[in-house]
This record gives C-alpha cells, structure tokens and sequence, in this order.
C-alpha cells in the first residue's frame, strides 16, 4: 500500500477530463446505480476497502495548492 504523494500523470489527467467523462455519463444514463455512493461496497467489497484506505492515507500533488 502506498503511504504519501501521489505521482501525478498528465495523460491520465486528461483522460478523465475527456473520454472518461462521456463513459461515465452514459453509463449514469443507462444504469441508475451507477456512481452512486457505497455500491461499491455492495459490487466489490474487498477493492472498495482498499481504494477507500488508499485515498485516505495519500494525497495528490494539487491538493498543495489549495
């Protein structure tokens, strides 16, 4: 498990800002569970679990700045 700064990456910066973005919104329009707070819980306990202490424990290069 990583523990401190983030590496920020460009390309996945602006591959969430473009095309992931059009997939999300679609799928949101499909789905009506999609993106909704704590399915994850229910889908895929053990990721959400980790994903959730991931964000907590490191932080991204941008938040500096705020």
């Amino acid at each position: 498990m990583k523990f401190g700064l983030r590496t920020p990456s460009l390309k996945r910066s602006i591959s969430a800002r473009t095309t992931g973005r059009a997939k999300r919104a679609l799928k949101s329009a499909i789905n009506p569970t999609y993106g909704k707070k704590g399915t994850g819980m229910v889908t895929h306990p053990v990721k959400s679990v980790e994903n959730k202490v991931y964000h907590k424990t490191t932080w991204s290069i941008w938040s500096l700045f705020k």
